[in-house]
């Protein structure tokens, strides 16, 4: 069983948290401090400090990582942390971060939703050493696994949680992991998601719109005017069929539903 810190904020790193503390000594929490969340602007913590209280183990949230923040083991996991970690941080432990994506692929913040919007039809996670430069690290364990065109944002990324701890699994055993350095090749970036990523262009193909749908839920969602589009698919005469949607201050429902609420 090894002795390990997780830097995580979001689900994904919450995921991932949960089923490390099931196999692993997990000593330590480092998340970014709570915030005023949602339309009510409430004070919220992060899904990965949920659950660690839950779970009992410390949690530490410092505002910015500096040479002032105390690790609490030699190994640290990061994944879905949100801070920059500065190489006098990196020089004190092991680093080791989960990427959803075969990197070099996809390096960056958004890295599920880029490839399901580009139609990837494989992806898969990524271990490697935490470097200063952007996921550019070395890589000590990486697997694939398919995309199904069914496949939404949330599917892909409770596959990756499942792989990234079996990966670990691997890489936390050994004495001394081995790394190889990435290839300059097929590097692409994974740019945040924007408030214009989020619009459905009705002129754009069905298959791109289907797309953009997949990658933006459960968690984000696509916009068709006032309607968020939950799970669209491309119908037999080829155009684009939204099949969930949710209008403006309302709640999810079947398009055919809200098209007989319309009449």
């Amino acid at each position: 069983m090894a002795r390990i810190a997780v830097a995580a904020s979001a689900s994904l790193g919450a995921d991932l948290l949960e089923r490390l503390a099931a196999e692993h000594d997990v000593v330590q929490l480092l998340t970014r401090p709570d915030r005023p969340r949602g339309r009510g602007r409430r004070v919220g913590t992060t899904p990965a400090k949920e659950v660690a209280e839950r779970l009992g183990i410390p949690v530490a949230e410092p505002e910015r990582l500096d040479g002032s923040v105390e690790l609490g083991a030699d190994i640290v996991v990061v994944c879905a942390y949100g801070l920059l970690i500065p190489n006098e941080l990196l020089e004190r432990a092991l680093w080791l971060n989960v990427h959803p994506s075969l990197l070099p692929r996809w390096r960056g913040a958004a890295p599920v939703e880029r490839a399901l919007m580009a139609g990837d039809t494989e992806t898969g996670v990524t271990i490697h050493r935490t470097v200063e430069a952007l996921d550019a690290g070395p890589i000590a364990a990486r697997r694939a696994f398919p995309v199904a065109p069914e496949d939404d944002a949330g599917a892909v990324y409770a596959r990756a949680a499942v792989v990234a701890v079996e990966l670990l699994r691997e890489v936390l055993a050994e004495e001394e992991p081995h790394f190889e350095a990435q290839s300059e090749e097929g590097v692409t970036y994974a740019e945040k998601i924007r408030p214009g990523d989020r619009e459905l262009d009705p002129e754009a193909p069905a298959s791109e719109l289907v797309n953009r749908v997949r990658a933006l839920s459960p968690h984000i969602g696509a916009r068709l005017g006032d309607l968020i589009v939950w799970r669209a698919r491309v119908g037999q005469d080829g155009a684009f069929e939204p099949l969930e949607v949710q209008p403006a201050g309302g709640r999810r429902m079947a398009y055919d539903a809200y098209l007989r609420g319309r009449r």
